[in-house]
């Protein structure tokens, strides 16, 4: 298995791109992002879960990850295959679609298909990417590349007529993890605070958010440690900052969540960093309009 690629750059904090070029060995379990994202697969064919639903996609398709929605894309029998993940702030995104003239709301709207076939779309994708790891390219014509190719995509989503729904207790627990999943957050507790016993919590949390009370805390430390690691913290003051009693327990877990060590993902960041001052040049002034 290729060393996968990711690209990051601190002038432009609302956009990240992962790129693995061997994805036999590449194995995930279920999980979520806070970003929206977009992904392509260059090679080879995969299985995509996304929500209830699941398919294979090849060679040519494009899939789309609706934030917080569970998902999981692996390798077919330990087949080859190649692609690329390019990750969207959430509220960036739902900014740029009420400029286009797509909503009215400053609020997030799942969007639909989840996977689609367009030569066009998956091309202008590729291009993009292309861009994006273009180290001769400065900033702001990185931006203005995306502007381009989300303001061709976006009008070919369409917002989904059926929002996912879970009742407001379950809602206001959900919110009470996000806040202190950094610490220990008993099943009892969370059973106490619903009102319900921990058999009922646990089938209908797993319902309605597609994951274990126990899962979405996990879930929710990884994202943690990701935003520690983009900000340079290291991978002990990563870990301990996102919960985990120690930095082995955090590496298992990221890797299993995202199919890559804390040290490969740190290290995207780390790199571009050098090259963010000639990328510079000239680029500032693009990077928050559309």
């Amino acid at each position: 298995m290729s060393t996968p690629v990711f690209w990051r750059d601190p002038a432009l904090p609302h956009v990240e791109l992962r790129k693995v070029e061997d994805g036999r060995s590449v194995c995930y379990a279920p999980h979520t992002h806070t970003e929206w994202s977009m992904g392509a697969i260059t090679r080879g064919e995969s299985t995509f879960v996304h929500g209830d639903r699941q398919c294979r996609v090849d060679a040519g398709c494009l899939v789309f990850i609706n934030p917080n929605w569970v998902h999981v894309c692996n390798p077919i029998e330990g087949r080859s295959w190649a692609y690329l993940m390019l990750y969207v702030d959430t509220q960036w995104l739902v900014d740029l679609r009420c400029r286009l003239g797509l909503t009215q709301t400053p609020k997030w709207q799942d969007l639909t298909p989840d996977a689609m076939r367009s030569p066009e779309l998956f091309d202008g994708f590729i291009a993009l990417t292309d861009a994006l790891l273009d180290r001769s390219l400065s900033v702001g014509e990185k931006n203005e590349r995306l502007l381009a190719f989300l303001s061709t995509l976006l009008p070919r989503l369409a917002a989904s007529e059926a929002p996912r729904g879970a009742s407001e207790r379950l809602c206001a627990l959900a919110d009470y993890m996000d806040t202190h999943c950094a610490a220990e957050v008993s099943l009892d507790v969370l059973s106490r605070q619903a009102d319900i016993s921990p058999g009922h919590l646990i089938r209908s949390f797993k319902r309605h958010f597609g994951m274990t009370p126990h899962a979405y805390v996990i879930n929710r430390r990884i994202q943690r440690g990701q935003r520690a690691l983009r900000q340079g913290q290291s991978i002990a003051d990563a870990a301990l900052d996102s919960g985990f009693s120690d930095q082995p327990h955090f590496q298992r877990m990221f890797k299993r969540l995202l199919a890559a060590t804390p040290k490969q993902y740190r290290l995207g960041s780390v790199d571009e960093q050098k090259h963010t001052a000639a990328g510079k040049q000239g680029g500032e002034s693009a990077v928050d309009g559309a």
